[in-house]
């Protein structure tokens, strides 16, 4: 009898039955009679079916990037918010959620992406025995099923913080149980087994991928995920930073660290090494379109660029400059489904459009966003007060009262984080149309607080009196195209005591196409009239380059890093004209002046600056969550009052209407067990050797 060797996800035990010993795999949920390890690796397309469980796990709504409130409300931080029937937004803001609660997500992350592990591991040990592949093929499943361990490790370090990391040669089931028990790695060691996972996946993984395989890893992938576990890694909560009070409670059963209690300025240097690998394949380049002499209210004309009086960007054409490119078009096209995967040179990782049995898509979350009357939406998805006050004026300076309502409050002491001048209340009229062209046709009463804003405000915030184009809208069936939209009090989609309003006043236009409508209304989830798909932007080049910037930011010294593949050595300080390659190209696509001169040369000018950056470049991309934990801004910017408009004026209050007002329907709230996901009582009853995260219970 054969000895079956298979990696066990002792925390989330899969339901298999140990009794016995028996020589053959538990893959009845993919073939239709029992087969013998060696019966399925032989056979090629039986492999290939193995391999695609692995995605079948990654795909789970559980384990997404970005996704709206349906499953993990991970995109919803302290930028954005969701309000509707229930009051799951106020048990999510508030931590209202047990260690075998909240609809089991936390257990199911964790199983699945144990199981995905399970899964890609016995692949891996076993890939060998057939002989049917090719050199090339056998190399590149190698490369995905790295690539696939690698990522369910990800999720699961970014979800608890550091894990059990598993023998990769497996686990004997027939020892006993208490004997297969495995602690939790440091976060270090984590990260670490992350990066060399995806060094290897990137060693034998292809550079580009046909439109038919554009879910699968390339070599660009994995190593950029690479170059995010290693920012991680990097970063104060794990580098030696952490709060005294998580420090002391996230440890092993003996009492060992799991958090670096010091710091390591290297960690940043290989951060910026890994990001520099990705930026010297010379694959990737951000996504722009070129400058539209005559639009139209959908696709409008592009402005005449901003003057940069310090590096010229107005006088030089792209990839030095915005002369020639149109800001807004380039940002809004990423995300809205105007361009697909394939022709995205920005995108380097993407689930595609489609999950598991139909469940989540982008496009879910676009249904969320549209107009509940006009557009056929839920009206539910929000932003807040200070993700809107984030983005630059179209000079790139401050808005007026940028965060005026935190003015001096922790975290907010350095004047670069607010502006205490009087916000415009007063409304555009009609004769003063022509002064704010990035208004549109139809911008007449909306308010000045919104006007001469950088590109990228106009893609991503649907503002009191934005117009939603909704070019599939129906005239037969009293539909109306190009309309503005209003939140007062009393309005279509304001206030009106009824389940589906902006809370803040403030709604999400990224990812929302021209074309976008929907049937919701009529038939839920109906998707019918939405524009052409969208795809999540897991892994995009943007990030990349704010990972090297950042990365650069935080040395003091210098230190030789070897490239991935160990054939060259990078110096890495912090090089002023090193971290402009980071930050440049995403100020010069979004269409605004650069950083003057003292900015770059302090690092915490530039640190305040970066994180602003990450906050409007990556807006409900997933990353804000995670950032300010990893940051250790979490305890402040969590537990900030959530500012709005007062959505409970009517339009004869206009003036009061965009005065920021605390919005009490939206809780703040940060405590100690905010820093991590609990782990399930069931998980911590398996394995004796796991310990449970800060703030959260034991079971009993």
């Amino acid at each position: 009898m054969k000895k079956r060797i298979l990696i066990l996800s002792l925390v989330a035990s899969l339901g298999l039955s140990f009794s016995g010993c028996s020589d053959y795999l538990d893959s009845d949920y993919l073939f239709d009679e029992r087969m013998s390890t060696e019966d399925v690796f032989k056979d090629k397309d039986y492999t290939n079916k193995w391999l695609a469980r692995g995605y079948f796990f990654l795909a789970d709504n559980n384990l997404q990037d970005v996704c709206s409130k349906k499953t993990i409300p991970f995109n919803f931080a302290d930028d954005m918010y969701y309000g509707d029937e229930n009051d799951g937004y106020k048990k999510w803001k508030n931590g209202e959620y047990s260690e075998s609660g909240l609809g089991n997500n936390s257990l199911n992350i964790w199983q699945n992406a144990y199981k995905g592990i399970r899964q890609v591991t016995i692949l891996l040990n076993n890939i060998d025995i057939n002989k049917e592949f090719t050199e090339t093929e056998l190399n590149d499943i190698k490369g995905q099923a790295h690539f696939l361990r690698a990522y369910f490790y990800w999720i699961l370090l970014r979800t608890y913080g550091p894990i059990p990391i598993m023998p990769d040669e497996g686990i004997d089931y027939n020892l006993e149980y208490d004997d297969i028990a495995t602690p939790r790695s440091t976060y270090e060691e984590c990260a670490n087994y992350i990066a060399n996972e995806m060094i290897k996946a990137a060693s034998m993984l292809p550079l580009t991928r046909d439109i038919q395989n554009i879910s699968r890893p390339t070599r660009g992938a994995a190593l950029a995920l690479r170059a995010r576990a290693l920012l991680y890694a990097a970063s104060p909560l794990s580098n030696g930073g952490a709060p005294a009070e998580v420090q002391a409670a996230m440890v092993d059963r003996k009492g060992n660290p799991l958090l670096s209690t010091t710091k390591d300025e290297s960690k940043w240097a290989r951060a910026a090494a890994a990001a520099k690998d990705v930026m010297d394949m010379n694959h990737y380049k951000l996504y722009v379109t070129g400058i539209k002499e005559n639009g139209d209210i959908a696709y409008p004309t592009t402005l005449k660029p901003q003057k940069d009086p310090d590096n010229h960007f107005d006088e030089k054409p792209w990839p030095e400059g915005y002369m020639d490119i149109d800001p807004f078009e380039s940002y809004r096209s990423v995300f809205n489904g105007a361009i697909g995967a394939y022709e995205n040179p920005e995108l380097i990782f993407t689930r595609g459009h489609k999950e598991n049995q139909g469940g989540e898509r982008i496009n879910v979350m676009a249904i969320h966003q549209l107009p509940r009357r006009e557009g056929k939406g839920y009206n539910s998805h929000g932003m807040t007060q200070k993700q809107c006050d984030a983005y630059y004026m179209n000079d790139g300076s401050d808005c007026q009262g940028m965060n005026d309502m935190y003015a001096n409050r922790p975290g907010y002491e350095n004047p670069l984080r607010y502006n205490i001048n009087p916000r415009p209340t007063d409304l555009v009229k009609e004769k003063e149309l022509a002064d704010y062209p990035e208004l549109g046709p139809k911008g007449v009463g909306v308010c000045k607080q919104y006007t001469h804003r950088e590109p990228r405000f106009y893609a991503s915030v649907a503002y009191n009196g934005a117009t939603w184009n909704l070019l599939n809208a129906s005239e037969a069936n009293d539909e109306v195209k190009n309309v503005q939209v209003f939140y007062y009090r009393g309005d279509p989609n304001g206030y009106k005591n009824t389940t589906y309003w902006l809370r803040t006043g403030i709604g999400i236009k990224k990812y929302i196409h021209p074309d976008d409508m929907s049937n919701t209304q009529q038939n839920n989830y109906d998707q019918g009239r939405m524009n052409q798909s969208k795809v999540d932007p897991a892994i995009r080049y943007a990030e990349v380059l704010l990972i090297y910037a950042e990365a650069l930011n935080e040395l003091t010294g210098s230190h030789e890093i070897p490239s991935w593949d160990g054939s060259r050595t990078y110096n890495i300080k912090r090089d002023i004209e090193e971290m402009k390659k980071g930050i440049q190209p995403i100020r010069i696509r979004a269409g605004i002046p650069d950083y003057t001169s003292d900015i770059y040369e302090d690092q915490n000018k530039f640190r305040i600056k970066l994180k602003r950056e990450r906050q409007i470049e990556l807006f409900a991309e997933g990353h804000r969550y995670f950032d300010l934990r990893r940051w250790c801004d979490a305890p402040n910017e969590e537990a900030a009052q959530v500012y709005g408009c007062n959505a409970y004026c009517t339009k004869d209050m206009s003036d009061v209407f965009h005065t920021p007002t605390a919005t009490p329907s939206l809780p703040s709230i940060f405590t100690l067990k905010m820093w991590f996901w609990p782990i399930h009582h069931d998980e911590l009853k398996r394995n004796k050797e796991l310990t449970q995260n800060p703030g959260w219970r034991d079971p009993e």
